[in-house]
């Protein structure tokens, strides 16, 4: 059997999503040596589209630490969004109540860009790795795997950050007794699609109706991504495209509004949690992003929430290469819970405000159409969504 290779770095990163690739990325604007391990291929990743929409303060993450400015040349700037109810749409004007916008840029884009960045800047990316898995945590933290040409090696390193999904191998090393995890179980789903269609709207339209809830989304200019509540076990082969634009229509059509309309080449269903791992921090391990904690895809939060993550993971480290200090990293747990804490309960407050739950009566839906009113009728209402949704700064 052919011996195990050793490389010793200053941070091992188990996950090369964005946020590990971005973490990867500002680690090394400021000195810091990491080595990023990944088990599926890069191809594999970039041709898996996933939806996006990035906040002001992601988009200046990506742009101010020279990542790539591809977000402003093939992005969409959205200054608002739609509330649909009672058949009529309601605009929350981002611009004009905070002064910020939202960018629609696919997460498998923000991907490709972190990806490109780390090739042309020569980071330690490993791709396609088999049977990993991190040890000794607390004290001496090291990732081992098999790479793609077979050869198996163990990193070594000071710090461990976590950023490997909802799945995380990582949060595993953490023992139940060290932490605490805080479960919202959803009682939908959401169908979602990809037409080839033109945009419906310039902007997202949230619909609140009494068959349940609707996004209208955009992608491109001829592609669109559109999503409606479902239950929990809806097989999405079992619907041809006619049910499905039946079904959207009646959820959003109204009052002079129509669906512009194309083939759908992609049906998924997505069930969705609220799920929150504390602390984040566990000896030399850190985790960041979908291991640590998801949310609901309502409010747009889940790769914004993992970015902010690393913003706050970065200055802890650095700042500890720098100085000696852990400072930042004995803080670095609390800090990002705050935020992600923030945005479960405005995920949470958009779930529950635009969807049907099953157990709902009809002083329920009454209660929810009182509760959308309030919000685009009170310019505090609608300032405190426009906040959150456009996102909070980066600490």
């Amino acid at each position: 059997m052919a011996q195990r290779r050793v490389v010793a770095t200053q941070v091992g990163i188990v996950g090369a999503g964005p946020a590990g690739l971005m973490l990867s990325h500002l680690l090394a604007r400021s000195g810091v040596d990491s080595v990023v391990v990944e088990a599926r291929t890069r191809p594999a990743i970039e041709t898996t589209i996933r939806a996006g929409i990035l906040e002001h303060g992601s988009v200046r993450m990506l742009l101010d630490n020279d990542v790539s400015d591809r977000v402003l040349r093939e992005g969409y700037e959205h200054e608002g969004i739609e509330l649909r109810f009672n058949g009529e749409g309601h605009r929350i004007d981002f611009r004009a109540l905070v002064g910020e916008s939202v960018w629609l840029y696919p997460q498998t884009d923000v991907f490709m860009d972190l990806a490109a960045a780390r090739e042309r800047d020569g980071g330690d990316v490993r791709y396609g790795v088999t049977d990993s898995r991190v040890v000794d945590v607390v004290d001496a933290p090291a990732i081992e795997f098999t790479d793609a040409e077979g050869v198996d090696w163990r990193v070594e390193c000071e710090y461990l950050a976590g950023t490997d999904g909802s799945r995380s191998i990582c949060r595993r090393e953490v023992p139940e007794t060290a932490r605490r995890s805080y479960f919202r179980e959803y009682p939908f789903a959401w169908f979602g699609i990809l037409c080839e269609a033109p945009p419906s709207a310039p902007e997202l339209i949230y619909a609140n109706s009494p068959h349940g809830f609707a996004l209208i989304s955009q992608r491109t200019e001829t592609v669109q991504r559109m999503y409606f509540q479902c239950e929990k076990d809806t097989d999405p082969a079992q619907w041809s495209e006619e049910q499905i634009w039946a079904e959207l229509g009646r959820r959003v059509e109204g009052n002079g509004f129509e669906l512009r309309r194309g083939p759908v080449f992609e049906k998924t269903v997505l069930p969705f949690r609220s799920f929150v791992c504390e602390p984040l921090r566990h000896g030399r391990l850190l985790l960041a992003g979908d291991a640590g904690h998801t949310v609901p895809p309502t409010g747009a939060k889940g790769l914004n929430l993992a970015l902010a993550d690393v913003a706050v993971l970065h200055a802890a480290l650095a700042g500890y290469f720098a100085t000696g200090s852990t400072t930042g990293i004995d803080a670095y747990s609390d800090t990002a819970l705050t935020r992600v804490w923030k945005a479960q309960h405005f995920s949470y407050w958009m779930t529950s405000m635009l969807h049907e739950s099953p157990e709902a009566n009809a002083f329920d839906r009454k209660r929810q159409l009182g509760e959308l009113t309030s919000v685009v009728t009170s310019r505090a209402g609608s300032t405190w969504l426009a906040e959150a949704y456009t996102g909070w700064p980066h600490r």
